[in-house]
């Protein structure tokens, strides 16, 4: 048996175990790279640890270290106020204006990692004050994010239109970024519509519900209706400033910028982020980083790449081209979006340049659905959402996830190819 089909049945067999027996996914899986690595890959062990995603692990525990504190000392109690007063109280456009911020985040050249990692904190705190969905909040954010993620001046449209033009083949930056935002925009609508934002109250009848730590785990010094800024909530604001400022505008690692931030407020203020490294959604970095550790087994294994040239291979353009959006959106769910784009649309290039198939609806299916599945737990932003959701079962939310992950997994590949590809032949 080739030892890329090896590899693809361990992963199988893994998510048959964790699901029945309720075992850790990420342990599972990091037993799996290690086995599959050695054994079916040859792989050395330091092969294997390269796997690692050390920044994803950096973003996660950082993110949620900063924002244990941010809970603790009152923070997010007063920002949650400040969202609802926003939106004059109307808590049904509370997950639209978070939506809306993180399409202008990444328009602008946020990377879309970075927008949920600051977006998501706080969406996912108004939602457990205010009695909204969170898994309606976390698709919110994610979508948002996506829905600009291909403006001509941001990092995903730079990187499809640079690959377009080193391929040699014809592009249209205008239609890729209007296709992701109308996509991603039709989805959240959809959602919004499903999981009960017709139904969110007002502000008039939610307000009974914002106690002190009725979701953010205010800090017990006051009511909420009294929370002001104090020296701790104004440092605490002053960092998340210093995130944004230094993640959007300067480029640096969210990650790295969390965790420094987060130290310099528990030096601070000690006694109030003593308690906040426990805080840390320690299983759901476990989780996450063990199921990429053998993501990238697979990789190094050549066993996407024996996926995807077996497709490309296909005598049908138009089947092929399909397939191609599905392996895009499969593989994008436990994998980096950016490292996949590159990789798929060369792929495409030889049908392509026969002309059977447009370029332009072609490219922009395939950059969509690489990207449009990023709501899954074993992306980066579905992650962060994950690790931030408040008052949940963290594995019943998971589950969520992971489900709404393979319904878009499931439907929207084929969607992208009825509107972008299948136009182009008629």
């Amino acid at each position: 048996m080739p030892p890329e089909l090896i590899s693809i049945l361990v992963l199988v067999a893994a998510f048959v175990i964790a699901t029945t027996l309720s075992v850790n996914m990420g342990l599972l899986a990091f037993a799996a790279a290690f086995l599959v690595g050695a054994l079916a890959g040859g792989m050395s062990e330091d092969d294997i640890f390269a796997g690692f995603p050390g920044d994803l692990f950096v973003v996660l525990v950082g993110v949620t270290f900063l924002f244990a504190i941010a809970r603790a000392n009152g923070t997010t109690d007063w920002l949650v106020r400040q969202a609802v007063r926003l939106v004059g109280g109307r808590i049904a456009l509370i997950p639209w204006v978070m939506f809306g911020i993180g399409a202008v985040l990444t328009a602008i050249g946020a990377v879309s990692p970075a927008a949920v990692a600051i977006v998501a904190p706080i969406a996912l705190n108004l939602a457990a004050q205010y009695r909204i969905n969170p898994l309606l909040m976390g698709a919110m954010v994610v979508h948002g994010t996506q829905a600009g993620s291909f403006s001509p001046i941001s990092i995903y449209g730079t990187i499809v239109n640079g690959v377009v033009d080193r391929s040699g083949l014809p592009g249209d930056p205008v239609v890729l970024f209007l296709g992701s935002l109308v996509v991603n925009a039709v989805i959240a609508a959809v959602v919004f519509v499903v999981f009960g934002g017709l139904r969110l109250r007002r502000a008039a009848e939610a307000k009974q519900l914002v106690t002190v730590g009725a979701g953010s785990g205010g800090s017990g010094e006051e009511p909420a209706e009294e929370l002001g800024l104090n020296r701790d909530r104004v440092l605490t604001l002053a960092g998340l400033v210093v995130l944004v400022v230094t993640t959007l505008g300067f480029g640096l690692d969210v990650g790295l910028v969390a965790m420094t931030v987060a130290v310099v407020l528990s030096v601070l203020s000690p006694k109030m982020c003593k308690q906040a490294p426990s805080e840390v959604a320690w299983p759901t970095v476990l989780l996450i980083c063990g199921v990429l550790t053998y993501v990238g087994v697979l990789e190094k294994m050549g066993t996407i790449d024996y996926v995807g040239n077996s497709v490309a291979g296909i005598g049908v353009p138009l089947l092929a081209a399909l397939l191609l959006c599905y392996i895009g959106a499969i593989v994008s769910a436990f994998a980096s979006s950016v490292g996949l784009m590159g990789a798929l649309i060369p792929l495409a290039v030889p049908f392509l340049q026969e002309g059977s198939i447009g370029a332009v609806g072609m490219i922009t299916a395939l950059a969509v659905a690489a990207t449009v599945v990023d709501v899954s737990p074993f992306s980066t932003n579905g992650a962060i959402v994950l690790a931030n959701a408040k008052g949940v079962d963290r594995d019943a939310f998971f589950r969520q996830l992971l489900l709404y992950g393979a319904i878009i997994v499931a439907a929207v590949p084929a969607a992208l190819w009825l509107v972008f590809v299948l136009p182009g032949l008629l």
